[in-house]
């Protein structure tokens, strides 16, 4: 579940040092992994309006209650 930010209030407050950077296809959206178990808590790109952009994956939050979120399904094969 990913929520989408803009760049400039995005602040990762630790663990830097154990992300490892991937691009997929395209190398437009730098996706970060955990270096360890392999999660991704976010990525950084650009939106449709050239905005700088953070994907934040949810489920990495502390005290977030998803059952709370309201969620969109989204179909990106069929774009």
């Amino acid at each position: 579940m990913l929520a989408f930010v803009p760049r400039s209030t995005f602040q990762l407050e630790s663990g830097e040092q154990d992300l490892t950077s991937y691009k997929f296809n395209k190398n437009v959206i730098d996706h970060l992994f955990c270096s360890t178990c392999g999660i991704k808590p976010f990525a950084y790109g650009i939106d449709k309006e050239g905005k700088p952009t953070a994907a934040v994956n949810v489920r990495c939050l502390d005290d977030v209650d998803l059952s709370t979120l309201t969620s969109f399904a989204y179909d990106g094969k069929h774009l």
